[in-house]
């Protein structure tokens, strides 16, 4: 564990009062399975480790989705829930540009853009929340109601019904 980091996310949680803890592993680039990484790498249940994805819906709108490490995102029911029709991933070199983050270090926090954001509704059921803290190979632990505050984030079901 670290104790301090200094990335866009921990200025911005520290800016806004909000308490957290930086956890620190050793990143490991393989894409689709990074939060699975950081989840074990910190010793924490999957449930509890939430990965960061940039979706673009309608090719207009850019948004930020987070969601338990361990669960695939319904790229539909995300496109519903913000008035759209249609939802994809945002490719990497747009989700840098817009956030700041390199791609397997994107947070919802301190991004170079403010984008609406969605935590997916398992988040109700946790204590504490683990998500990228701005860097590659950092996580902050903090409140989920600090989380959905400092960020004015909305709480919906955005993952599909299988496991993956």
């Amino acid at each position: 564990m670290s104790e301090t980091a200094d990335t866009p996310t921990t200025r911005f949680l520290a800016a806004h009062g909000i308490a957290f803890v930086v956890h620190d592993y050793d990143y490991v680039s393989d894409p689709g399975r990074i939060g699975l990484h950081a989840a074990d790498g910190i010793g924490v249940e999957r449930d509890k480790v939430f990965k960061t994805l940039m979706v673009e819906i309608d090719k207009a709108k850019v948004v930020c989705v987070a969601l338990p490490v361990h669960l695939k995102m319904d790229l539909k029911k995300v496109a519903a829930l913000f008035g759209g029709r249609n939802a994809r991933m945002l490719g990497a070199e747009k989700a840098e540009a817009l956030t700041g983050f390199k791609v397997g270090g994107i947070s919802p926090f301190g991004a170079r853009t403010s984008v609406p954001v969605v935590f997916d509704a398992s988040l109700n059921a946790l204590d504490r929340l683990y998500i990228n803290g701005g860097g590659r190979g950092l996580v902050v632990a903090l409140a989920p109601a600090d989380a959905l505050a400092c960020v004015q984030a909305r709480v919906a079901d955005v993952t599909t019904d299988a496991d993956a």
